[in-house]
């Protein structure tokens, strides 16, 4: 077993560094690389390992097994021989904002609610962090704006490691009872707590946090959260969107609220028209079909409830059976079909089956939709 000398502990910002490579052996993800030292910092602690490479091979994630330090690469490196190591910087700077942001989230949650983290996902787009307990909206804008405050406020992140006595008297976040070489970060004022990861050497380095949603999970809630980068990202998306509504409803940026509003106030009076007007026409219609036999009608552009209330109206003074197609978009129809106390199933069935349908009902009322043209519907239902 070879020991690495960690790197990103001594320097959480060297990008580069030089190494000897101890070994080298083929594996499940590709060949597993051991270094004498490195600054790629192994998953750990909610925190993804880093990429990069390693002279032209490239290092496609890290971790901590058994005491050894693996690179997972895409080619083999020789036993013996010195590399270049390269981290990608943009992702791991972004993976240490996500990760000092969500302490300073979840140690302000944790003194104002007393609620523990209980799950912590770093993903690509989004933090999740799980607590022990209920919070609102408002008590999540507050901690949100408590969040900011400590990071615009700069102050230096805090990494030690108390001896035992000292780890006994200290007050810190954990899941579990820890003793012996605890690693510690502080974010003063906001939490103390044993962690493993990489963080920003200032608060002022998170640039901003955004709490984006709060949910009911299991016996707590489930918070989404973003930090540094990712909440300029998320902003200009945001904004990119807004400007497309306000060009579409010819509003004001800041005004496309109300103008939605009066939109759906607008969609609510049309649509009460169109159903007023949709009644007139299901009457009149089904007026004009008074005492006939077996009526087949095809009206287009109806949805399926008002398909089934045209075939309901008609079939109350029609003799005989009542079928209504209406041609959907795709140039399918839908269709309802009614008999007075009659039995349509078998009669249905072999309709489905000639006109490639599907549907079913009551015995004396059935709906579905048919896969085929107004003439071969005609076709079967003259034969």
């Amino acid at each position: 077993m070879y020991e690495t000398k960690k790197i990103y502990y001594e320097d959480v910002y060297k990008k580069e560094f030089t190494a000897k490579v101890l070994e080298c052996r083929q594996g499940k993800k590709g060949y597993e690389v051991i270094l004498d030292q490195t600054a790629f910092y192994p998953e750990g602690g909610g925190q993804p390992g880093d990429t990069g490479s390693l002279g032209e091979a490239a290092v496609t994630d890290v971790h901590e097994k058994n005491g050894e330090l693996i690179h997972y690469t895409d080619r083999a490196l020789e036993p013996g021989t010195e590399v270049q190591g390269q981290i990608n910087w943009a992702r791991r700077f972004d993976l240490m904002q996500q990760h000092s942001g969500e302490h300073i989230v979840s140690g302000l949650v944790h003194e104002a609610f007393g609620y523990d983290n209980v799950g912590f996902h770093m993903g690509n787009d989004v933090i999740t962090i799980d607590f022990s307990g209920m919070l609102d909206e408002a008590q999540m804008a507050e901690i949100e704006a408590k969040a900011n405050q400590i990071i615009w406020e700069n102050q230096e992140v805090e990494i030690f490691y108390p001896s035992e006595e000292e780890l006994k008297e200290l007050e810190y976040r954990s899941k579990k009872e820890l003793s012996g070489w605890v690693r510690i970060v502080r974010f003063p004022g906001a939490d103390t707590c044993a962690c493993c990861g990489t963080h920003v050497t200032r608060t002022g380095e998170i640039g901003m946090v955004k709490l984006l949603s709060v949910v009911k999970f299991r016996e707590g809630v489930r918070m989404e959260m973003i930090s540094g980068r990712r909440v300029l990202d998320y902003l200009n998306m945001v904004n990119e969107q807004n400007r497309q509504i306000s060009v579409k409803l010819s509003a004001k940026m800041d005004k496309t609220a109300q103008a939605v509003a009066r939109l759906q106030d607008e969609n609510f009076a049309l649509k009460g028209r169109v159903h007023s007007l949709e009644e007139n026409f299901i009457v009149n219609e089904a007026a004009k079909w008074n005492d006939c036999e077996n009526p087949l009608l095809f009206e287009n552009g109806m949805e399926a409830g008002s398909v089934q209330k045209l075939a309901d109206a008609v079939l109350q003074v029609c003799k005989g059976r009542c079928a209504v197609f209406s041609r959907n978009a795709d140039g399918s129809y839908k269709y309802a079909m009614g008999e007075k106390d009659g039995d349509l199933r078998q009669f249905t069935k072999d309709m489905n089956a000639a006109l490639n349908g599907r549907g079913g009902g009551k015995p004396f009322f059935v709906q579905g939709s048919v896969q085929a043209s107004e003439k071969e519907i005609r076709a079967f239902f003259e034969e």
